[in-house]
């Protein structure tokens, strides 16, 4: 069984340039890095004890948070609209009736360290931040880069969850490099954060019912670095007469130190080891190899690069002031 443990993570500041894109999408107005400073000073030191608790005891937990975030600020701004669950139970109109959120986990997670920042700071905490707070702090446990100014002041939603939102802004698992690109660039990355931001597969699994097409389609990627051998082995454990049930439990791990954050991913892929589509294409797309060259040889870059991608998808489109509310309970739209 693979040891984890606290792994200090390179250290950087991110310097974050608050103003607004060209399609007029706020990114990052109205947050700010000591957002609690006076009103719960103690918020960030009761989020970090509640992941690296939960860490300790699952170690997929990073993982999952970091994609629970991923999948929140996807649709519509990291608004916690994702943890909204309508008379208290999932159904198809939540975000989680998206069968894009097929796999999302730890949820009620974010739920139990809300109670305990409610216990200190009645009404203070939106859901959004401690979500925001509780990936950066996943990443940062696994051995990832720890950010020191991450902002904060997000608002949490105050419509109803949509399953059609989500379906239609969540990002298929045979997207293409283009598509992905252009995702990213609306979010005002660079393609060096693109690919970084897509380095957050170094944790966590993929299911095998995303591998499907990747592996069996008759339109095969563009990518020429896919190894043999590796592809074969994909198809042994996932093949393609397994039924819709089998793939959803069946899965592949991203890469060997799949529980900890490091730069093994790109490492991966320069061996012709990437697993979706968008993983081989990176490898040899003249616009993103040379990235994903520097980030196979280089860990500190990538961390840097990161740091800066994970605040800019954190601050795109959020809602602040008045323009959200802060819940009682993330569950609920009260």
């Amino acid at each position: 069984m693979m040891r984890v443990g606290v792994i200090v993570g390179v250290v950087f500041v991110v310097v974050v340039v608050l103003g607004c894109l060209k399609n007029g999408e706020a990114v990052g107005v109205g947050l700010s890095d000591n957002f609690y400073e006076e009103s719960c000073p103690e918020v960030e030191s009761i989020v970090r004890a509640g992941v690296q608790s939960a860490s300790l005891t699952d170690p997929t937990t990073p993982a999952a948070l970091l994609r629970l975030m991923f999948h929140d600020c996807q649709v519509q701004g990291c608004d916690a609209s994702i943890l909204v669950n309508p008379d208290g139970v999932i159904t198809k109109s939540s975000e989680m009736g998206s069968t894009k959120n097929f796999g999302i986990r730890k949820r009620e997670l974010i739920s139990l360290v809300k109670s305990a920042v409610e216990a200190v700071c009645p009404r203070r905490v939106s859901c959004a931040d401690i979500l925001v707070m509780a990936a950066h702090e996943a990443v940062a446990f696994s051995g990832g880069p720890r950010i020191i100014r991450l902002p904060l002041g997000r608002r949490d939603s105050i419509n109803p969850p949509n399953a059609g939102l989500a379906d239609a802004s969540l990002p298929h698992a045979d997207i293409g490099l283009d598509s992905t690109l252009q995702l990213f660039a609306k979010k005002g990355m660079t393609i060096e954060e693109s690919v970084a931001i897509l380095g957050a597969h170094t944790l966590g699994v993929t299911h095998c019912i995303n591998l499907q097409s990747r592996l069996y389609s008759t339109q095969k990627s563009n990518a020429t670095n896919q190894n043999p051998a590796f592809e074969l082995s994909l198809k042994t454990r996932c093949p393609q007469l397994a039924g819709p049930t089998a793939s959803k439990i069946s899965f592949m791990q991203n890469d060997l130190t799949s529980v900890i954050f490091d730069n093994e991913y790109f490492v991966n892929l320069m061996r012709g080891r990437g697993l979706l589509n968008i993983d081989s294409d990176m490898a040899v797309d003249s616009r993103t190899r040379q990235f994903v060259e520097k980030f196979a040889e280089d860990q500190g870059a990538f961390f840097r690069a990161f740091s800066s991608a994970f605040v800019k998808l954190s601050s795109y489109g959020v809602l602040t002031g008045n323009r959200g509310v802060v819940r009682r309970s993330c569950g609920a739209l009260d």
